[in-house]
């Protein structure tokens, strides 16, 4: 009960911390007339992805590998399947032709690289499946080009630049960003903690945890982010806010995790990064297929119903 308790406290801290760090961090950056762009681009996209990325580290320092590569792949499946299956149902999302073209393909492409990275048996005969600190590295210099990419059409003027910021005094946002980086060093830690704690405690693996309660958990901002956009009729909001998560979460989050230590690949996961590419390569062929570029009705309750089944089979075979 205690590690229960730790963990929605972890949860509600690293959400909330988050928000408060891109609040204070928008607002001072807005008073030294920084562009919204660069704001956008960087500030809010960040605190978007900090949760997982907080978790992440801590997992990687703690040696907890099965956890890093679960929160990753569990982000990535939950944003493809249940963010876009939910806000798919509530409204078909339309798709710009920058994302049709260039950032979902890049996302379904990040998925192979993990594929790729993760099977050196297959790939190389080796003995082992690893993700190295050579591959993090090249994980990382893919998402130095993808935030090259960002601000060439953020400045090309095809991308709405318009980020709305909180009007605060620099003592105020000083004040926020401090206790926004607390609250997600704290919360990462009572989620990393309670998580092992709770699965040595069930029997189950922290593969299962970090596929299930630790990915949904840190995933919640995208889902919020998401269905605000279409209640509000920014349906590629919606999407662009997926994709672009989903990529910041390969390359970016599970760069840093393998150059922080290197992963070892459990048999199990393999199931797991088979998903993450069926979501991605799924995802591709229903924006190229029926009437204009964009994701149905129907086809965001296949999403739902795979996301259901994925989570059923995780919790019989675990």
């Amino acid at each position: 009960m205690l590690n229960a308790i730790l963990l929605i406290i972890g949860f509600v801290l690293l959400i909330a911390g988050a928000d408060k760090l891109v609040d204070g961090a928008s607002a001072l950056a807005k008073k030294y007339n920084i562009p919204n762009i660069v704001i956008g681009l960087t500030i809010v996209a960040f605190g978007t992805s900090a949760p997982e990325l907080v978790v992440n580290v801590f997992a990687s320092a703690r040696g907890n590998t099965d956890m890093v590569l679960g929160n990753v792949l569990g982000s990535n499946i939950f944003n493809a399947l249940a963010t876009l299956g939910v806000a798919a149902v509530v409204v078909p999302l339309t798709v710009k032709k920058n994302t049709t073209w260039i950032e979902i393909p890049l996302s379904f492409m990040a998925a192979l690289v993990v594929w790729v990275a993760t099977n050196d048996i297959f790939l190389d005969g080796s003995s082992s499946n690893f993700i190295s600190r050579s591959e993090g590295l090249v994980m990382l210099f893919f998402f130095a080009i993808f935030v090259v990419y960002n601000f060439q059409v953020a400045l090309s003027g095809n991308r709405a630049d318009e980020i709305e910021t909180s009007e605060l005094t620099k003592f105020k946002s000083l004040l926020f960003i401090v206790l926004g980086l607390t609250g997600l060093v704290i919360g990462g830690r009572f989620i990393v903690t309670s998580a092992v704690n709770i699965a040595q405690l069930l029997g189950i693996s922290q593969r299962i945890i970090a596929l299930t309660i630790v990915s949904v958990g840190t995933s919640l901002p995208e889902l919020a982010t998401s269905v605000i956009a279409v209640i509000k009729g920014n349906p590629d909001i919606a999407i662009g806010n997926v994709v672009g998560s989903n990529i910041f979460n390969i390359f970016l989050i599970l760069g840093i995790s393998t150059v922080i230590a290197p992963i070892t690949i459990s048999a199990n996961s393999q199931i797991d990064i088979l998903v993450n590419v069926l979501a991605g390569l799924l995802l591709f062929i229903f924006i190229f297929t029926g009437k204009g570029r964009r994701l149905d009705r129907w086809e965001g309750i296949l999403f739902l119903m795979m996301y259901v089944s994925y989570i059923t089979f995780l919790i019989y075979a675990g």
